[in-house]
């Protein structure tokens, strides 16, 4: 399953995805991941979460995201939720031009049957046809 929150800056999608990365934590059986652009909310995170700052692994585009991603599905096989806090600041590209990605990770979750959240940022008015299937 692929979700996401959807909001402009200042409504809550950190808080919002950080409670949800938090009690799945509580009833999952396998791995929950966290990734984020920076360390700010890691204490925040339930240390039954694994936390990852992209910025250390140099993630600037939909790509290079898509193939981290399959790397932490291929050495853990327990991977059950991932939720990825900012993605349009970790990929480095606006929403228009990510279609390829989403369409990479719906395939992604299903082979692997990994949860992927993500939250971004935008106004609804804008929100493009491709991405409304996945607003939580």
């Amino acid at each position: 399953m692929i979700g996401v929150i959807f909001g402009e800056k200042g409504t809550g999608k950190t808080k919002q995805i950080l409670d949800m990365a938090n009690k799945s934590v509580l009833s999952s059986k396998g791995t929950t991941i966290f990734i984020d652009d920076n360390t700010s909310y890691i204490y925040d995170l339930s240390t039954k979460a694994r936390f990852i700052n992209a910025s250390d692994y140099g993630i600037t585009t939909p790509k290079m995201l898509y193939g981290f991603l399959c790397g932490l599905a291929a050495s853990d096989f327990d991977l059950e939720n991932i939720f990825i806090d900012g993605l349009l600041r970790i990929t480095g590209h606006e929403i228009e031009f990510l279609e390829g990605l989403f369409d990479d990770m719906k395939a992604f979750a299903a082979k692997n049957s990994v949860n992927i959240i993500m939250s971004i940022t935008g106004n609804k008015e804008t929100v493009p046809p491709y991405l409304k299937e996945y607003i939580l």
